[in-house]
């Protein structure tokens, strides 16, 4: 993997503008949310629910067989980012503890609402899975409708 961070956009703080691999499979994670197994938001807290939903997305990249460094774009898409703002040191926290000192390139938008109504925070994501990595030759779940 290498950074790109080209001079004339200043340097980032927290995300990078671009990464650039080779070789790999791409993975497209759909946005997740704050939730467990259950399907039950974790918390009202927003902290706690990013932290649930990053976790969330770490899950599916795992089980293709990558890491958080697998990760190569982060969408976050926020219900009130003044509330994402003033819990900034929290999600931060959050994040390295999750994430480490990964950056992928990262978005955040701020949206009217998710489709879940308890969530403030839903993340998607793209990762890179590298060229040989273990993962399952089926899906752990079939998706709803599919006969196997």
């Amino acid at each position: 993997m290498k950074i790109i961070n080209p001079e004339a956009l200043g340097q980032p703080i927290g995300y990078n503008n671009g990464l650039l691999f080779d070789g790999g499979s791409l993975l497209f994670i759909a946005g997740q949310v704050g939730w467990d197994k259950e399907r039950r938001i974790v918390s009202d807290d927003f902290a706690d629910q990013f932290a649930q939903a990053l976790e969330n997305v770490l899950t599916v990249v795992r089980e293709a067989g990558g890491s958080p460094e697998s990760i190569a774009r982060l969408l976050i898409f926020v219900t009130d980012k003044d509330e994402y703002a003033s819990r900034l040191r929290d999600v931060g926290s959050a994040y390295r503890q999750l994430m480490g000192k990964h950056f992928p390139a990262m978005t955040l938008v701020e949206v009217k609402s998710l489709l879940e109504r308890l969530a403030k925070v839903e993340i998607e994501a793209l990762a890179v899975i590298p060229e040989g990595a273990q993962s399952p030759s089926e899906p752990v779940h079939a998706p709803p409708g599919d006969s196997q």
